[in-house]
């Protein structure tokens, strides 16, 4: 059974392995944790036998008007299962009183977050130093 949580407290690096699949120069687990605990709102999924954490998503914002949400990660073995709708549901709950929670994705998941209530913006534009993809 997958149970979600926004705590962090008892959360340690060794419930974050196999995350940044695909990722050229991945963040540690310690990094991955860091990254969590410096974001305006995080949602997790945790398989209940293990208490590993199988998916989670992020959102950085202002408080006050607006949120992105720069990473959704579900573990490969927990893909097709929902985890993924079900943490940006429960993220976009937290965020409902903002004005705009913008994510940017690839062309082929705009389904995925369609389905979700977003919409496709007119223009996007962003920076990538993959040499600081670890943190």
């Amino acid at each position: 059974m997958i149970d979600y949580t926004d705590r962090l407290d008892e959360l340690e690096p060794g419930h974050l392995d196999g995350f940044f699949v695909g990722w050229p120069n991945p963040p540690s687990a310690e990094r991955h944790l860091e990254l969590l605990r410096g974001s305006a709102a995080v949602e997790l999924a945790l398989d209940d036998d293990n208490g590993q954490v199988v998916g989670f998503v992020t959102a950085v914002g202002d408080g006050v008007l607006s949120a992105y949400i720069p990473l959704l990660e579900v573990l490969p073995a927990y893909q097709g299962r929902g985890i993924g709708s079900e943490l940006v549901r429960r993220l976009l709950a937290r965020l409902a009183d903002l004005y705009m929670v913008d994510v940017c994705c690839d062309a082929e998941l705009e389904p995925f977050y369609r389905r979700l209530g977003f919409r496709t913006l007119d223009r996007g534009m962003g920076i990538r130093n993959y040499e600081h993809a670890a943190g």
